[in-house]
């Protein structure tokens, strides 16, 4: 199961690969910026095209704190990123102009990455694979930081495709193609329609109306639906 979240729309998609060949199907010539975790099938695409999730990141660092040999890394990377997200709070809610933000982040930005260096050459060999994995994806950290608009963790993507889960739980899967194209249509429909704030039922109500006809069905953008209305 694969997910995609815009700011307007919601796309699901259920392909039989979870690698490269899912993540194209799902995302195609998909030309925005890409917030995910550190999953290899996004290793595609362009790093300055990339948000890699900080929530993901903020667990490795636990990890690290937690265990001997890069203890104080860890708990420095913490305290690192407890700042940034302190500032992160302040341009969300309108206290913080970005370009000040931008300056702000600049040290912290540098003291993560001093500290995952170090995290290389720490006496835990498995805290030194993950810095060594995480610097490589280094231009990928900081998209937030310098691009309007990119979030620094994948959070709402989490929290919709576990609706998607929940159901695939209840409901054991799809059996077949058909079912398959049914179930990531119908996800895609409903979450999408919810974003937008329009009601489910009477979207699916005039797209049987218009199937019955022989008519395209109901458009799920939102400029073209108001269009439609019209």
């Amino acid at each position: 199961m694969w997910v995609l979240v815009t700011q307007w729309v919601t796309v699901f998609v259920i392909h039989a690969k979870r690698g490269l060949d899912g993540a194209k199907a799902l995302l195609g010539e998909f030309g925005g910026y890409l917030g995910s975790d550190r999953w290899g099938a996004y290793n595609d695409w362009e790093l300055r095209k990339r948000q890699i999730c900080w929530s993901h990141l903020i667990r490795d660092f636990v990890g690290f704190s937690e265990r001997k040999g890069s203890a104080e890394i860890g708990k420095l990377l913490l305290l690192e990123t407890r700042k940034m997200f302190e500032l992160w709070k302040r341009v969300r809610d309108g206290t913080l102009a970005r370009s000040s933000f931008r300056v702000y982040m600049t040290p912290i930005r540098r003291g993560v990455e001093a500290l995952l260096r170090k995290g290389t050459r720490c006496r835990n060999s498995k805290t030194r694979g993950m810095c060594k994995m995480i610097l490589k994806l280094r231009p990928a950290l900081w998209t937030f930081v310098r691009v309007e608009g990119v979030e620094p963790t994948n959070n709402v993507a989490e929290r919709t495709i576990r609706h998607a889960v929940l159901y695939r739980k209840g409901c054991f899967g799809t059996q077949s193609e058909e079912g398959s194209r049914f179930v990531e249509r119908i996800l895609t429909v409903v979450a999408t329609l919810r974003q937008q704030n329009r009601i489910v039922m009477d979207y699916l109500t005039e797209a049987c109306r218009r199937a019955l006809a022989g008519k395209n069905p109901p458009s799920l953008l939102p400029g073209r639906a108001r269009e439609a209305a019209a």
